[in-house]
């Protein structure tokens, strides 16, 4: 579990640094994309050996861990149900220091989108056919979840 996780933050580190100035940004939280019911159940049985679960959601249970990674300390952990929209291996956030100042630079760029959520909003990174994608939160999810 810990290698893949270490690997899904190495690769979105590499496709931010490929579009953004953000360099040595913390990140503040990892989504695996279970591609089965079986990597599912496998999954989440690796996670509870690394974290406690801290919320539930429609789409996958979030853990609580603790892991030093290549981007910094970090603390949240989903495993994403199957989702056919969700074909890549995972998705990691990073905190950027000046969210709106971020937004306004990279909304207009290719590849980025904003997505609203009731109480914060994020900005997605994608690259067709990346193993993974990247987000940028405000607030923070580490912060949301009062970790930090």
């Amino acid at each position: 579990m810990e290698h893949l996780i270490q690997g899904i933050v190495r690769d979105a580190e590499h496709l931010k640094d490929k579009y953004t100035d953000q360099k040595d940004i913390p990140v503040n939280y990892v989504c695996i994309f279970c591609q089965s019911e079986k990597e599912e159940i496998n999954f989440l049985e690796e996670a509870h050996k690394i974290g406690k679960i801290i919320q539930e959601t429609p789409s996958g249970s979030l853990f609580k861990i603790s892991i030093d990674t290549i981007a910094g300390k970090l603390q949240l952990l989903k495993i994403r149900k199957p989702d056919l929209s969700r074909p890549e291996r995972g998705d990691a956030d990073f905190t950027v220091s000046d969210y709106f100042s971020f937004k306004e630079k990279y909304l207009k760029e290719t590849g980025f989108s904003l997505t609203k959520r009731e109480g914060f909003e994020m900005i997605e990174l994608y690259e067709k056919d990346n193993n993974v994608r990247v987000y940028f939160s405000f607030p923070p999810l580490d912060k949301q979840f009062n970790l930090t």
